[in-house]
Order: structure tokens, then C-alpha cells, then sequence
């Protein structure tokens, strides 16, 4: 789960990480009654959208009157941003947040990963941050500083002194950035975070130190714990298809491709987005059901698949543990018997109950594509798919 700048700022505020006075606002009056409030020379009108690039794509504007303000948050608020990350469809602008400018004397990068390869939560930073953290790995990955966290231990002072020296700090700024590593690494732990990001950490003319910009990601298996950051999410910024799969406990992320794909496990729908390119068509989703998914569940699944109208073939790739292949053949009748399908449906069933499967699959009445491996399935999606194309 994701949540706004504005409200990450407000929990780095919470925690002693200093952060830009600004404010929330909705429509271009509010944006100059508050820029007014202020009285600053230096005013940042920021789009308020789950992505990043907004500068480039025209979602930050820095003004220096209460007038120019106002123009500038009636020229984002309502608009479509596109950036690298939204995709050629953009994201509809509906808020911006209003804040004082800072005058930067140098800029870093600092975040909080979880590093899955090493267990462990990885403390990443750089002085030169206010650009994309993997274009400083690519160009000059010697300026990185990695500091990894036991998680039993916890963060202890002399890695942050580690981290300080690496950077090149005097000693009156090691105080400083001492609070906001503590800070942003308690986040972290407390929240169960999967990134907490500051991009950049500005440091003054005063030499003092502040966000201009913080990300936060959180464990959407975490959530229970934590119901004060359910109430932050923001459904308008989610996929409407990601946030019905939600409802049913489905793993399903939105791809750009035309392959419905219904998987049972991580890896094996990994092993087929990789086959469906390998062969060159391409994934429209990851959509897991999971081991121990409910007929109730495959079928809200596969409606959820064939509501994209980017799907032109679904792919159904089954390796029944736990999850028994009955029960997704139940499943995928029941969605076909309550919707109106017209798109092929290639199903590839092994394991549990698997005879079963398929013979309640062959004796439907409906046109299935039924192979006996994964490979076979994804040829046979690659044909439907130049089927439909010459259609």
C-alpha cells in the first residue's frame, strides 16, 4: 500500500524529521489564501498522485506570489499527468499540496528498504540525491553508502556513524542527520514498511536538514496491524480491478499486456509472465489465488481478469497442492455461467484432483483450449492471441 507525499511528511513530522510547512488543498482559491498565510518569497505547488517524475511531467511548479499560486494549482489541479510511472494514460490530478520553499545547499538521497535476498531491513544513502536513486547506482554506484540492519539487534549508533562519515558530514551535521536516520528507520520497523524514502534530503544555507519529498510503502500483509494507515489509503489512486481483488484477498497487479493470467503461487505466475513474453506476447496481470483459494475466490478472480479490456486470451496455469484443481474448474464455471465470455480460455491443470478438474472442464459445454504443461499453454495462448488479430 501507498500513501500521498503530504501524509508521509506528516509521519516523518511526527517522528522529529523536519519537513516544509505546507498544507493540503483542493481547489486554486485555498492554494492562494494559504501561499498568503505564508508570506513567503518561495511558494511549491506539488501534484498530489501515487507516482513519481512529477516534476518532469509538469506536476511541480515553484512560484513566488499568492497569485502565481493560485494559476499554478488551477493549471495542475484537473490535469492528466503522465510520468514514467503512470504509463501513457497518466493520473488525474485532484489535489496539490502547497509548501514552503526551501533554499537547498546540497541534496541527498536516505531510504529504508527490505532486503529479502539478506532477511534484513537495508539502510541506502547518497550525497547525491534529486535524482532517481538507480540512476546513481548505474552512473556512480561507488557514492552509495549500504548499511544493513539486524533485525533482532536493531539500528545501533556506530552504523549511523558509519553512514555519516561515508556521506563526508562535519561533525555539527552528524547530530542532525543522527535524528532523521533514528527516525526514518523507526518508521520503518513500526509500520512494517517495505520503502521509506526521502528524495531529497535537503540540506540548507544553515547547514540544517529537511524533506523535500518522502515515499512510503507498507506490507499490504501488515495492514491488520495497523488500522490508523488503512484510513490514509486512497482507492482513486489504486486500479479499480487491484482494489476489487482486494475485497476477495487476491494478489492482482495490473500489467500492460493483452494475457489474462490466473496462477497459484508467486513463483509459478512469475515462471508464466516469463514463458508468455519468452514466446512474445505479454502479461496483462499477476493475478495469485493462492493455495488455499475458495470456488468463491477463483470465480470472483476471473471475473476480475476478464474485466480488463485489455485481455484478448486468458491463461490459466494450475499446479494443485493444497489448492485443488476442482475446485478452480468450479470456480471459472461459475464466473462463465454469471458473465458473458467471448475471449479463448487456455487452462493448463496438473496436480490434486486434477482428472476431476478436467473432467468437469470437458463436460461444460464450453469451448476450452486444455493442455498438459505450461509450455504447451503458452503456445497455445500465442496462437489465440494471432487468432483474435485477424479477426
Amino acid at each position: 500500500m501507498r500513501i500521498h507525499e503530504y501524509q508521509a511528511k506528516e509521519i516523518l513530522r511526527e517522528y522529529g524529521i523536519p519537513v516544509p510547512k505546507g498544507k493540503l488543498v483542493r481547489n486554486p482559491e485555498e492554494a492562494e489564501q494559504f501561499a498568503e498565510e505564508i508570506g513567503l518569497k518561495k511558494i511549491v505547488i506539488k501534484a498530489q498522485v501515487h507516482a513519481g517524475g512529477r516534476g518532469k511531467g509538469g506536476g511541480v511548479r515553484i512560484v513566488k506570489t499568492p497569485v502565481e499560486a493560485r494559476i499554478a494549482a488551477q493549471e495542475i489541479i484537473g490535469m492528466r499527468l503522465v510520468t514514467n510511472q503512470t504509463g501513457g494514460e497518466g493520473r488525474l490530478v485532484k489535489k496539490v499540496l502547497v509548501e514552503e520553499g526551501v533554499d537547498i545547499r546540497d541534496e541527498f538521497y536516505l531510504g529504508v528498504v527490505l532486503d529479502r535476498s539478506k532477511a534484513s531491513p537495508l539502510i541506502i544513502a547518497t550525497s547525491e540525491g534529486g535524482v532517481e536513486i538507480e540512476k546513481v547506482a548505474m552512473e556512480a554506484p561507488e557514492k552509495i553508502v549500504k548499511e544493513w540492519i539486524d533485525p533482532y539487534v536493531g539500528l545501533r549508533n556506530f552504523q549511523i556513524n558509519k553512514i555519516c562519515y561515508r556521506l563526508g558530514l562535519k561533525s555539527n551535521q552528524v547530530e542532525k542527520m543522527r535524528r532523521i536516520i533514528s527516525g526514518l528507520y523507526n518508521i520503518f520497523s513500526k509500520y512494517d514498511c517495505l520503502m521509506v524514502e526521502i528524495n531529497p534530503l535537503a540540506q540548507t544555507i544553515n547547514e540544517d536538514f529537511i524533506a523535500i519529498d518522502a515515499k512510503i510503502n507498507f506490507d499490504d500483509n501488515a495492514l491488520f496491524r495497523h488500522k490508523e494507515i488503512v484510513s490514509l489509503r486512497d482507492p482513486e489512486e489504486e486500479s479499480p480491478l487491484e482494489t476489487e481483488a482486494s475485497k476477495y484477498n487476491l494478489n492482482y497487479i495490473k500489467l500492460n499486456g493483452n494475457v489474462g493470467c490466473m496462477v497459484n503461487g508467486a513463483g509459478l505466475a512469475m515462471a508464466t509472465m516469463d514463458m508468455i513474453k519468452f514466446l512474445g506476447a505479454e502479461p496483462a496481470n499477476f493475478l495469485d489465488v493462492g493455495g488455499g483459494a475458495s470456488v468463491e475466490m477463483v470465480k470472483n478472480g476471473f471475473k476480475i481478469l476478464i474485466a480488463d479490456k485489455d485481455v484478448k486470451v486468458v491463461f490459466i496455469n494450475i499446479f494443485g497442492g493444497i489448492m485443488r484443481c476442482d475446485t478452480i474448474a468450479r470456480g471459472v464455471l461459475e464466473a462463465i455461467s454469471e458473465s458473458k465470455v467471448n475471449i479463448p480460455i487456455v487452462i493448463r491443470l496438473e496436480g490434486t484432483n486434477v482428472e476431476e478438474g478436467r473432467r468437469i472442464l470437458n463436460e461444460s459445454g464450453f469451448n476450452f483450449i486444455i493442455t498438459s504443461s505450461m509450455k504447451e499453454g503458452a503456445e497455445k495462448v500465442v496462437q489465440a492471441l494471432g487468432r483474435a488479430k485477424n479477426v
